[in-house]
């Protein structure tokens, strides 16, 4: 299993741009293919959706999100709170909408950017979930679908995260 996944992450690394195989979708900004794989990812939601972000100003992510939640789906929230204080972030806006959402400010900077789906799949990559990596930075994005092993690394990693965090109340 160990050679399967050495032989995906140097096909990621010489195959930029395209889906490397039917479990693994990358997508790179500028070129706006990056927010399709994060759209993607929440599309894919059946039943939760858990996002860790340092960044997050993004209207058409935060749509999804809520059309994601009042389809049903749970989703929680996890952002810096430094980067996400402010009263009209994608963060509040979440939050005035009936999502969980919680604020962690244990680090100089909580610099994760993943999306845990149906606790089976995975997007991580350095894409903030913003405008500016949707458009202007250089962004990568990597979706890794139907992958539990890998999925239930990250739902420990969220779940210490998610507990050390502050939840944040409706700012209006």
């Amino acid at each position: 299993m160990k050679v399967k996944y050495l032989f995906l992450v140097i096909v990621l690394f010489l195959l930029p741009n395209i889906s490397c195989s039917a479990n693994i979708i990358v997508g790179f900004s500028p070129y706006g293919n990056a927010q399709k794989v994060v759209l993607m990812a929440i599309h894919d939601a059946h039943e939760h959706i858990d996002i860790a972000a340092y960044g997050f100003t993004s209207k058409l992510i935060s749509f999804a999100l809520l059309e994601a939640h009042q389809k049903g789906i749970k989703i929680r929230v996890i952002g810096d709170k430094k980067a996400n204080h402010g009263k009209y972030t994608a963060i509040t806006f979440l939050r005035n909408k009936g999502i969980s959402v919680r604020l962690n400010g244990q680090y100089a900077i909580h610099h994760n950017k993943f999306i845990i789906v149906d606790n089976k799949s995975v997007q991580t990559g350095s894409f903030n979930y913003s405008q500016n990596a949707a458009y202007k930075n250089a962004e990568n994005v990597v979706y890794i679908k139907n992958e539990p092993e890998i999925a239930r690394l990250y739902i420990e990693e969220f779940e210490r995260l998610w507990n050390e965090a502050q939840t944040i109340q409706p700012k209006y």
